[in-house]
């Protein structure tokens, strides 16, 4: 019986393992990398959108008149949006049932916020980050007092 030596027959995949992982792995390493970046933006601007909604909810449902009303909700926006990195958001208010002003005594009032992510490392040519933006969207509902002055 002939021994055959180990080392002479498989040069030909001699050192090729450790290339193959290497390759394999930044092909695997990168998209993962990137879909975890993007989805903790898109969480975090969600974040941010269910907390303005909340937050424009109650200090809404809780104001002495409309003029103040308005004025809390764009403070609490302002704020949300610079806690959050909130980029165009876009407030809407509607009360049930509808029909008078909003808000109102006695009112259910619904507060929706919109706004978008763009996705990391697109390049602004062309406007496609606006076109591969994710869209956000957080509603709160908030029932206003019915001593709620309304002035």
């Amino acid at each position: 019986m002939r021994r055959s030596n180990p080392s002479t027959d498989d040069d030909g995949e001699r050192g090729s393992a450790a290339l193959e992982f290497i390759l394999v792995g930044l092909l695997m390493l990168v998209p993962l990398v990137y879909l975890v970046v993007a989805l903790g933006m898109i969480q975090g601007q969600s974040l941010g959108a269910e907390a303005a909604a909340r937050h424009v909810a109650r200090a809404v449902s809780t104001a002495a008149d409309a003029a103040d009303a308005r004025q809390r909700a764009d403070a609490v926006v302002a704020a949300v949006s610079d806690e959050y990195d909130l980029a165009e958001v876009d407030l809407a208010i509607a009360c049930a049932p509808e029909g008078a002003s909003c808000p109102r005594a006695g009112a259910m009032l619904r507060v929706t916020v919109r706004t978008s992510v763009s996705l990391p490392l697109v390049p602004p040519v062309l406007g496609l980050d606006r076109l591969v933006a994710v869209p956000v969207e957080a509603s709160a509902a908030h029932k206003v007092s019915r001593f709620w002055s309304g002035g």
